[in-house]
């Protein structure tokens, strides 16, 4: 037989040939009677040749005892004591043989029903061994596969956060979350009717993508600040508003954004998205894979009307004030963005709803 190799690769081809080679002497088995009933054996074996010349034998001694000695003299009346003692005494040793030989031919017919049962338990140990080996090759190989599918996940993730800053950009601190719109020269006299939100300090980015991430506590002041500033932006507000309002829908069903641990996907992927691209190209976005989470989503979104709506509404302002922000945003800047709860939750219901597909 062929040396077993030891590589990862010729695991399968082991197998194969150790199940190969049990088939063979499984065949041989089966050939040589191990899993078949053997034929009948002879009607006259040695033991009853042997048996049958004793009792001839002991019948002819008998018979020449009787002819030679005679019955003897008697009164003429039949002693039926006597003629029962002389049966006894010519039949009970043939009877005897007999069952000596019944004795010898029943263990010889044990013992080898014996060995044709050890071969059997033989047999069936060792193809129980080599199921055993070919299953713990296959979850060998399972656990190879999933390694390498969490390191390649865990690549991704790391060359997701390496990006660059363009050169020439403005600082986050200073840059506009999302540029207003030019004013024309009758807004720059504050005139009667001018809408107060044009009164507010524009939103930076770094406040931007910490008011999509919400305080994290109590005490986060710098968190509150942020979002109040959020607040104050037209366009903005009513994402964080659609935002809150889908945050606290999914945590009635114990949903929670910080459970999540979705895959990160490049920045460069967010913008495709945010150019209009749709389908496999931008699948990577729906890195969400908690199933529980996924399930319950799915299960409410087929049987809460105020639910759905607060989702698909979501989603819309969502995507629109990305599309405004990937403009002039960096792709450090998404991927911090990507990273905050509002963008877990589009993730989550994203693929919930199929926008990835």
């Amino acid at each position: 037989m062929s040396p077993i190799g030891t590589g990862l690769g010729h695991s399968h081809w082991n197998v194969a040939v150790v199940e190969a080679h049990l088939a063979e002497d499984t065949t041989r088995k089966v050939e040589l009677g191990v899993y078949q009933r053997p034929e009948e054996e002879p009607k006259i074996t040695a033991t009853e040749m042997i048996a049958a010349i004793l009792s001839l034998l002991w019948l002819a001694m008998t018979a020449g005892y009787f002819m030679i000695m005679g019955t003897g003299k008697g009164t003429g009346d039949f002693d039926s004591i006597r003629f029962v003692m002389m049966l006894i005494a010519i039949f009970m040793p043939v009877a005897m043989i007999w069952v000596g030989a019944l004795a010898v031919r029943s263990a010889r017919t044990m013992r080898e029903e014996s060995h044709r049962l050890q071969a059997a338990i033989s047999a069936m140990r060792q193809s129980y061994l080599a199921q055993q080996s070919g299953g713990t090759v296959q979850a060998s190989v399972e656990q190879k596969l999933e390694e390498i599918a969490a390191a390649q996940r865990k690549t991704q993730n790391t060359l997701a956060t390496f990006t660059s800053i363009r050169p020439g950009q403005t600082p986050p601190e200073d840059k506009l979350a999302i540029p207003a719109p030019a004013l024309i020269e009758e807004q720059g006299s504050l005139a009667l009717g001018t809408p107060s939100e044009t009164l507010a300090p524009p939103l930076s980015v770094a406040d931007f993508i910490k008011a999509l991430n919400f305080p994290e506590t109590a005490e986060d002041k710098e968190g509150f600040r942020a979002l109040r500033r959020a607040l104050s932006d037209r366009k903005v507000s009513q994402l964080i508003h659609a935002a809150q309002d889908v945050l606290t829908l999914l945590s009635q069903d114990g949903i929670y954004m910080d459970d999540l641990r979705p895959d990160r996907a490049k920045p460069e992927i967010w913008r495709r998205f945010a150019k209009g691209e749709r389908g496999h190209s931008v699948a990577a976005l729906g890195g969400v894979r908690d199933r529980s989470s996924l399930a319950l989503a799915n299960a409410r979104m087929k049987q809460d009307a105020i639910f759905r709506d607060a989702v698909h509404h979501f989603l819309r302002k969502f995507d629109k004030t990305f599309a405004e922000f990937e403009q002039t945003a960096s792709d450090e800047e998404i991927a911090a963005l990507s990273d905050c709860r509002t963008a877990r939750a589009f993730m989550l219901l994203g693929r919930v709803t199929g926008t990835f597909d």
